[in-house]
């Protein structure tokens, strides 16, 4: 534990964790590791095994299943929110004049980092990006510890003995909203657009979360910005790092990463491995060999002259536009699922221009039927393998069969990978 300057710092005060997935676990066990004491709240009993249980008891953990009480919250000295469990689920328990603070895993992990941070949030393109960052600093010849949002917290790695040159970070709203100190070295926003409105109050709220990337930067540090925000983000004047607007130059490839957004998304990355050292024709020679992680418009086969392609990490309106552009070849597209919020209005000119079909599956049926309506031939199956196999009898050679759902996945899975899994077996079966 060699991240942590001594063990006691918590000693003496009451840290309540709300959560036990990889996050809320990870904040627990460094609560212990820094001498508090730990209650973990988790309102699914079984999410946690007997085994882990039985450990972290043996601890001295105070593990309390089922629904939160505010008998829970009486003696807190801090609370720890998992990510994706808003504030509000919970406050309801606090006592009326609370005193202690609400924070993320992030923040709490963040308090005993003493290495560089790359952290990247944005609607769109979060774990395509810092992927590529961590690519060109590993490739590059540096050490980088990648996480955050995306795979392992920040408190494993604090608690872990390997230490990094760089920690790179995806960080997300939830995160960022309840963190008071988070000091990144590079900062990166990449865009805002509507999303996570059944989590925030509005758009700015959500707006002002992203916001907080940049909060505790100083003029030493670096804030990489998307140009089409600039005449917004020049009136933010507490904003002290040094700005650095990028926009889509076209100037990368990898043939993996189809797309203006993926151009932008290199773009970005690029401009925050600069400030450690790597020179624009390193990364050149660098991105085409980038694998990005699965799910994102990964193509998964090609039989017969139809590409079929899994965007299953689509889950707003945005991202859906975003793989629209990013193909050139008539598109069949599977959509639907939980709807998050976002205007699919917008949408219409990307749909008729694009598309020659759309299959539905799941929630959100009339959403998606009222606002594209008469712009091509449409239908709904309650299942994604029912709609796959009927949009596929449409398929033709030149066609792309594209799962992007613009949708939280859980009306019907348990996250995007096992939606995007169910369409990929679909593939494959053919």
């Amino acid at each position: 534990m060699s991240g942590l300057v001594h063990t006691e710092q918590l000693r003496g005060h009451r840290l309540v964790v709300v959560g036990a997935g990889r996050s809320g676990m990870a904040a627990a066990r460094l609560g212990l590791a820094l001498g508090a004491e730990l209650r973990l709240l988790e309102a699914d009993s079984q999410t946690l095994s007997e085994e882990t249980k039985a450990a972290l008891t043996a601890q001295g953990a105070d593990i309390q299943l089922g629904k939160h009480v505010p008998e829970q919250f009486a003696d807190a000295d801090m609370v720890i929110l998992s990510p994706g469990i808003p504030v509000r689920a919970v406050e309801g328990c606090f006592p009326k004049n609370r005193s202690f603070p609400v924070l993320s895993e992030l923040e709490l992990a963040s308090w005993f980092v003493q290495e560089p941070i790359i952290a990247v949030t944005g609607s769109n393109g979060k774990t395509t990006t810092v992927g590529l960052i961590h690519h060109l600093l590993t490739r590059s010849g540096k050490t980088a510890f990648l996480g955050g949002n995306i795979g392992t917290p920040l408190s494993e790695y604090i608690l872990g003995e390997e230490r990094c040159e760089v920690l790179v970070l995806e960080v997300s709203s939830f995160q960022l909203q309840l963190s008071s100190s988070f000091h990144p070295r590079v900062g990166v926003l990449l865009n805002v657009s509507p999303n996570h409105l059944d989590y925030h109050a509005d758009m700015e709220e959500y707006y002002q979360a992203k916001l907080k990337l940049f909060r505790h930067q100083d003029e030493q540090d670096v804030a990489i910005l998307p140009l089409a925000l600039k005449e917004r983000l020049e009136a933010e004047t507490w904003l002290k790092a040094r700005r650095v607007y990028f926009v889509n130059r076209n100037a990368f490839s990898s043939p993996r990463l189809p797309g203006p957004h993926n151009q932008e998304n290199m773009e970005a990355a690029y401009q925050a491995s600069r400030a450690f050292g790597l020179s624009e024709n390193q990364a050149a020679e660098l991105f085409p060999e980038f694998q990005p992680e699965p799910h994102r418009t990964q193509q998964v086969l090609e039989k017969d002259g139809v590409l079929y392609v899994d965007d299953s990490k689509s889950t707003t309106p945005a991202s859906l536009a975003m793989a629209l552009q990013s193909f050139q070849r008539p598109i069949l597209l599977l959509a639907g699922g939980r709807f998050k919020g976002g205007d699919l209005t917008e949408l219409r000119g990307l749909i008729q221009e694009k598309v020659r079909a759309v299959g539905l599956f799941g929630e959100s049926r009339e959403l998606f039927s009222q606002a594209w309506e008469g712009l091509c031939p449409m239908f709904w199956k309650p299942s994604l393998e029912e709609a796959f196999a009927e949009l596929n009898s449409l398929a033709r050679s030149g066609d792309v069969l594209l799962l992007s759902p613009a949708t939280s996945s859980f009306d019907l899975f348990r996250n995007y990978k096992e939606r995007g899994q169910c369409f990929q077996e679909a593939v494959q079966a053919l």
